[in-house]
């Protein structure tokens, strides 16, 4: 793949179309006749979830034949639609064989080319799974989180290089997983860490509390690697600097997501991943802005730009056609093809792994407003990130035409609205573990008119950002002269 990547992603493709040319979805769009990359762009449309969920309804009630050939038995949990407070992404067996398992060995042996005296074999890896076990929806089908979903379905002898058990890797309760994980943790010779970086430091303070350990490398000598993703690292990596005390320590970065295994850093001089273009994925790639347009300009692999903002469109071996996962990428190099993540389609927060979009926010607000009769003018938000013993949080500023009576309330409200809308940020705000309550500030009026006074940007064409993974708007509002009351 690293030498002939434009021919393994159209003998991707034309596989895939094969195999999947008697199910419902390739009798619709006759895949039966396709012989090439160039007909199946003009025959099968760019899809979101919405477009897919009638399909994914029936092979969650035990349709087969539909998306997939065969029996679809698992689907991974994730984060939302405008319409839906979580999606239900489907995980065919040939998905965990073929790409999320594929991904896993690869990992490995890429980490070992690179580091050929590693002692990771040594030992075993801390994964921290999702925050939901496996559930039924029905006797034919299963849902959680993808990293509860891939656990379940490990083979066996997977079992011998990794903790904590089975059993505490699945609890849905995070506060008694953390200490029963802690518990098992610091009972066995840990090597590698694997897990999302804002979940994996919550386990990792509570390791050093439990221990009355200064570093982690005191309580696991033969700690040699982080392999991490899910959220940017870098916000986090001073603090894992800090709390592992280790200056040998690796961290590689993995791109991976409910709708299957995409990239792995292969190099620790650079900090973007190779993207895996043999994992039974079909790779498309469309600017940003050009994807309501008819028309648009769609690239493979073969003719992408370095540089350039990309969303990115998929076509899995699990049925997933065309399919805009709302992430956007950035390639560094096409010899081999490699990719930086650089954010989401729309406006969001995810520094913590909630996935917080704009309609999340709206809706949330709408429901503030009409608890505590207040009406919003502007605002914004951005995360606070961990630091310390302080608790990663979101930052809102607010200007507004008619204040709450209790602001407090009014946040309450929001926080409660906010988890109504997103599973995910429910899932972190749980209990306080990974999410602490929003933070907050009242803007004297006309303080986001300066700001975009100052940057240049009057006029009907700009717009506020409502949410940025980054504090920099935050930051820049905070500090005019203007915004006066600030309340916590």
């Amino acid at each position: 793949m690293r030498k002939y990547p434009g021919e393994v992603q159209t003998d991707t493709l034309i596989k895939l179309i094969d195999k999947s040319k008697q199910t419902e979805w390739g009798k619709k769009f006759d895949y039966a006749t396709i012989t090439s990359i160039e007909e199946f762009q003009a025959r099968v449309p760019v899809q979101d979830y919405d477009d897919i969920k009638p399909f994914v309804e029936r092979l969650r009630e035990g349709e087969i034949n539909l998306l997939w050939p065969g029996e679809i038995k698992w689907f991974a949990k994730s984060s939302g639609t405008t319409s839906d407070k979580s999606k239900f992404i489907p995980v065919s067996q040939e998905a965990l064989d073929e790409c999320h398992f594929q991904a896993g060995k690869d990992g490995i042996a890429l980490y070992a080319n690179r580091y050929p005296d590693t002692e990771i074999f040594s030992g075993k890896t801390l994964v921290l799974g999702g925050s939901h076990n496996i559930n039924n929806f029905s006797n034919q089908s299963y849902y959680g989180d993808l990293s509860a979903v891939l656990i379940q379905n490990l083979p066996f002898w997977a079992e011998f290089y990794r903790t904590p058990s089975l059993k505490t890797t699945l609890m849905d309760q995070w506060d008694e997983k953390i200490d029963k994980m802690t518990e098992e943790a610091i009972e066995v010779n840990v090597t590698t860490l694997a897990g999302v970086p804002s979940w994996m430091l919550v386990l990792a303070k509570n390791i050093l509390k439990v221990t009355g350990k200064s570093t982690l490398k005191e309580v696991w000598p033969n700690l040699e690697v982080f392999t991490h993703g899910g959220v940017a690292f870098t916000p986090y990596r001073k603090e894992f600097e800090k709390i592992i005390g280790y200056d040998g320590m690796k961290y590689v970065e993995t791109y991976n997501a409910s709708e299957g295994f995409f990239a792995i850093q292969d190099s620790e001089e650079d900090n973007s991943m190779l993207l895996m273009l043999d994992y039974g994925i079909f790779y498309e790639f469309i600017e940003p802005h050009q994807i309501a347009k008819p028309n648009a300009k769609v690239y493979t692999v073969n003719d992408v730009a370095l540089e350039t903002n990309y969303a990115m469109i998929i076509s899995t071996n699990s049925g997933l056609w065309r399919y805009l996962i709302g992430d956007t990428v950035k390639f560094t190099s096409k010899t081999p093809h490699k990719i930086k993540i650089t954010g989401r389609v729309k406006h969001f927060i995810n520094a913590f792994g909630e996935e917080l979009i704009i309609d999340n926010a709206e809706q949330a607000l709408e429901h503030a407003c009409k608890m505590t009769k207040a009406v919003i003018k502007e605002y914004t938000a951005c995360p606070v990130y961990m630091e310390g013993d302080q608790k990663g949080a979101h930052e809102w500023l607010f200007e507004f035409i008619d204040e709450p009576d209790d602001i407090y309330h009014f946040m309450e409200a929001l926080d409660n609205g906010l988890k109504a809308a997103n599973s995910d940020y429910e899932a972190k705000r749980f209990k306080d573990m990974s999410l602490g309550f929003p933070k907050f500030h009242i803007m004297r009026d006309g303080t986001f008119y300066e700001w975009l006074k100052q940057k240049g940007k009057l006029g009907g064409q700009h717009k506020i950002p409502r949410l940025a993974n980054q504090r920099e708007y935050v930051d820049e509002l905070l500090n005019i002269k203007v915004s006066i009351e600030s309340r916590r």
